[in-house]
C-alpha cells in the first residue's frame, strides 16, 4: 500500500452552526455546537487514511480528554499514532463557526501543537520509508522546514498547504515539490490577486503548485506544461471545514499511486466534493469505495 506520512497539528474543533456569522460587536444565537477531532495535520491524515493509503501521524496532543478522544479517532481511521507524542497540557483546539451557506471561519489555539518545534527520535525514519510527507504550518515553522529538509533527504515527495497563509522561508521554499494553497493563501503569499498570476509567481518558487477555487475546481501548474484546470462536481454545500485538507489527503494518495495528473486531480476534487456534503472536519471525510463511486473521469 501507498505510505504517507504527515507532520502537522491536531486540534479538538469546537464548532457552532448560525445563521449567519457574527460582525465585530454582535452578538447571534446558534443552532448548534458539536466538537469534532480536526487540525490540518490530523485532517490531512484522516483524509488520507480513508483513502487507501497506510499513514503515520507525527506530532502532539495534550495529555487531557481531547488528547484521548484525538489519537483515538485517528487510529479508529486506520492511521498509526505511534509517533504522536502526548505532552502536559492542554490539546490544540480550533474554534469554528459556520454559517447556513457553508462558509466558515476560524480561531486556531495551538496548545500541544507549540511544543512540535523539532524532529523527535525516529521522526526522520517514519517520513524516509514515506511515498510523500504532508506539511502544513499550524506547528512551528522550525518543525515544517526540518521535515521538509529530512524528506528531500531520502528523496520523498513533500506537499505543503501553507495554511495559515504566511511568508515562507527559502529552506522550505527549496525543499517543497508541491504547494496546494486556496485562493487566499495564493493571493498571501504573492499578492496576487487573480489565481492564474499567483499560481504562476508560485511556479517561480515551487516547482508544481495547485490552487484550490472552491466549487468551481482546481488550477494546476507544473514547470514546462501548461495550466491545468480540472473542474469540481457541482454538489450543495453543507458545511465547507475540512474540504481543503480532504481534496490534500486524496491527492496525495492518488499521486502516490501513480494516477495521471488530471485524474488524481478529478478524484481528490470527488473526495472534497462529498466532504462538504457534509457536517464536520474529519467526521466528513469518505472512505475509498465513497470516492470511486462519486469519481468520474
Amino acid at each position: 500500500m501507498t505510505h504517507i506520512a504527515v507532520l502537522g497539528s491536531t486540534n479538538m474543533d469546537l464548532v457552532t452552526y448560525v445563521a449567519q456569522a457574527p460582525q465585530r460587536g454582535e452578538t447571534v444565537t446558534g443552532r448548534d455546537f458539536r466538537t469534532i477531532p480536526g487540525g490540518k495535520g490530523a485532517n490531512q491524515a484522516i483524509a488520507a487514511a480513508r483513502a487507501g493509503a497506510t499513514v503515520s501521524m507525527i506530532g502532539a496532543v495534550g495529555n487531557d480528554a481531547f488528547g484521548v478522544r484525538l489519537r483515538d479517532t485517528l487510529e479508529h481511521s486506520g492511521a498509526d499514532t505511534d509517533f504522536l507524542r502526548t505532552v502536559e497540557g492542554p490539546s490544540g483546539t480550533a474554534h469554528i463557526v459556520v454559517d447556513d451557506e457553508g462558509g466558515n471561519s476560524i480561531v486556531v489555539i495551538p496548545g500541544a501543537n507549540g511544543t512540535v518545534d523539532h524532529l523527535a527520535a525516529g521522526d526522520e525514519g517514519v517520513i524516509a520509508s514515506a511515498d510523500a510527507l504532508l506539511l502544513q504550518l499550524e506547528i512551528p515553522l522550525a518543525a515544517v522546514v526540518s521535515g521538509a529538509e529530512a524528506a528531500r533527504r531520502h528523496g520523498v515527495r513533500t506537499v505543503l498547504t501553507p495554511s495559515p497563509a504566511q511568508p515562507l522561508p527559502p529552506d522550505l521554499l527549496e525543499a517543497t515539490d508541491l504547494l496546494v494553497a486556496n485562493e487566499f493563501e495564493a493571493i498571501t503569499l504573492t499578492g496576487r490577486t487573480d489565481p492564474r498570476k499567483a499560481a504562476a509567481a508560485l511556479l517561480e518558487l515551487i516547482p508544481e503548485v495547485v490552487v484550490t477555487l472552491g466549487a468551481t475546481g482546481c488550477l494546476y501548474l507544473a514547470r514546462g506544461t501548461e495550466p491545468l484546470v480540472v473542474p469540481a462536481p457541482q454538489v450543495e454545500a453543507v458545511d465547507s471545514t475540512g474540504a481543503g485538507d480532504t481534496f490534500v489527503g486524496a491527492l496525495a494518495v492518488a499521486l502516490a499511486e501513480e494516477k495521471p495528473v488530471r485524474e488524481a486531480l478529478s478524484w481528490a476534487a470527488a473526495a472534497a466534493a462529498l466532504s462538504v456534503q457534509r457536517e464536520g472536519a474529519s467526521a466528513s471525510m469518505p472512505y475509498r469505495p465513497e470516492i470511486e463511486a462519486q469519481y468520474t473521469a
